[in-house]
């Protein structure tokens, strides 16, 4: 599950162009997955010999783990996932592709060998004696970091797979792209046709999703694409916000263009090319020029699981600003008008998880202070659309749920409650159930 206006966005690694030139301000990923600011270290002058023995160890090794200058101009550990040689006269040099270690892999990113500070290489040592060296120096909240930041929103996976995706994904293939005025960097690697494996950025219509190569072909398709809004039915419309119901086997070119955008942002996104299972539902701000797509999520026309959401995405532009929540809740309000209850397809990533259960809090607080308690699970389910699992397990892990008479008996103490709810944090925006004109998936025919 993943996420998205000022002339410079500090949090995200996006930019309205032209860009920004503070790159540390650029960046708006989680603050505590951001490499901390380090101490500037200097660099004594070299002597021939110790030249010579840094001459000895280039090309550095896939493996080798050394410190790296960062653009904060500070230097933090990495490990080198790749290496490539550079074009240069007269020599051959490479470029690293490195992982900030401590961080999640959105940081990632190919530097020069001047960036590399060879006094600190480390030799390359058997991964299994080293996490386990590692794991026994690190405290449990380490273990707990680390471990998010390099399965989260894999626990499908085995131990086997995990590593044949991590192999296949290790590079990201597409550093930036132009999406509408803002220049994104992206997280992630995407699956791109082969024909675009050599292109570092690529240039996105922000109304059909086209993709190219070069700035020149965007703004020759610009002058003949007639959309100005995605493709599909206008379902909700509320001030500045607009909500686009995109039905994959009649658009199927902007689905899986859709897929491929989602996942430069997305690391644990299966992509789907057979995108007519599919209903996209597109958020968007609306202006003079245009609807344009803040993030969107999708969901199966059929699913035997009661599932209602099946992807989740606030592009980095418009993050921090309550549309993931607002799009959660919009998922809710379209599940009460099919009468059906609902829940996110499994597994949910760490921080997946944690946005659900901040939203089912504060749904089901706010009718627990309305009936004082006096509610049964069903009801509450009823009255919600959510999953009385969801429900149970929610109330559980707020100990706000006690087995008594072979029955769940809900406890909801006035004090308790205000104080989760205030735990919680607030809403986000509201759905305008008002504003919403729409009729629930039929299959034609």
């Amino acid at each position: 599950m993943g996420s998205i206006d000022t002339p410079k966005n500090p949090e995200n690694g996006s930019r309205t162009l032209p860009p920004a030139t503070d790159a540390y301000a650029t960046y708006e990923g989680d603050e505590n997955e951001m490499p901390p600011r380090a101490t500037e270290m200097t660099l004594p002058v070299e002597s021939d010999a110790i030249k010579k023995r840094k001459a000895s160890m280039l090309p550095l090794e896939v493996g080798t783990r050394v410190l790296c200058r960062w653009r904060d101009s500070k230097y933090h550990p990495v490990k080198v996932i790749e290496r490539r040689k550079m074009q240069s006269v007269g020599s051959i040099d490479y470029e690293y592709y490195v992982h900030y270690t401590e961080f999640n892999r959105r940081l990632d990113e190919w530097v020069k060998l001047e960036q590399l500070d060879l006094d600190s290489v480390e030799t390359v040592v058997d991964e299994k004696v080293e996490d386990k060296v590692t794991s026994l120096k690190m405290t449990r909240h380490q273990k707990r970091k680390i471990d998010e930041t390099h399965v989260e929103g894999h626990e499908e996976l085995d131990a086997a797979s995990l590593r044949e995706h991590e192999e296949f994904t290790k590079v990201k293939n597409i550093a930036t792209i132009e999406l509408g005025r803002y220049e994104i960097e992206t997280w992630y690697f995407s699956p791109f046709p082969p024909e675009y494996n050599d292109c570092l950025k690529l240039y996105f219509c922000e109304f059909c999703l086209n993709f190219m190569k070069r700035k020149e072909q965007l703004q020759r398709h610009m002058k003949k694409c007639d959309l100005k809004h995605p493709p599909g039915d206008e379902i909700y419309r509320s001030g500045t916000l607009s909500m686009f119901e995109i039905d994959g086997k009649k658009n199927k070119v902007y689905g899986q263009n859709l897929c491929y955008l989602a996942k430069l942002f997305l690391d644990h996104k299966t992509l789907y090319y057979d995108v007519d299972l599919f209903l996209f539902y597109i958020l968007c701000e609306c202006d003079d020029r245009g609807c344009h797509m803040v993030g969107y999520f999708s969901k199966e026309k059929h699913s035997e699981e009661s599932y209602n959401l099946a992807c989740i995405l606030t592009l980095p532009p418009y993050q921090r600003k309550g549309y993931g929540k607002f799009l959660i809740a919009f998922s809710y309000e379209l599940s009460k008008k099919e009468g059906k209850v609902g829940t996110p397809e499994r597994p949910l990533s760490d921080l997946g998880l944690l946005s659900y259960r901040g939203y089912w809090t504060r749904v089901l607080l706010d009718i627990l202070k309305r009936h004082k308690g006096n509610i049964s699970i069903k009801e509450l389910s009823d009255m919600t659309a959510i999953k009385a699992e969801d429900i149970l397990t929610t109330l559980q892990s707020l100990e706000l749920i006690q087995y008594r008479k072979g029955q769940h008996v809900i406890c909801a103490d006035p004090k308790v409650l205000d104080r989760h709810l205030k735990a919680a944090g607030r809403g986000g925006l509201e759905v305008d159930v008002s504003k919403l004109i729409w009729t629930p998936y039929k299959e034609q025919g």
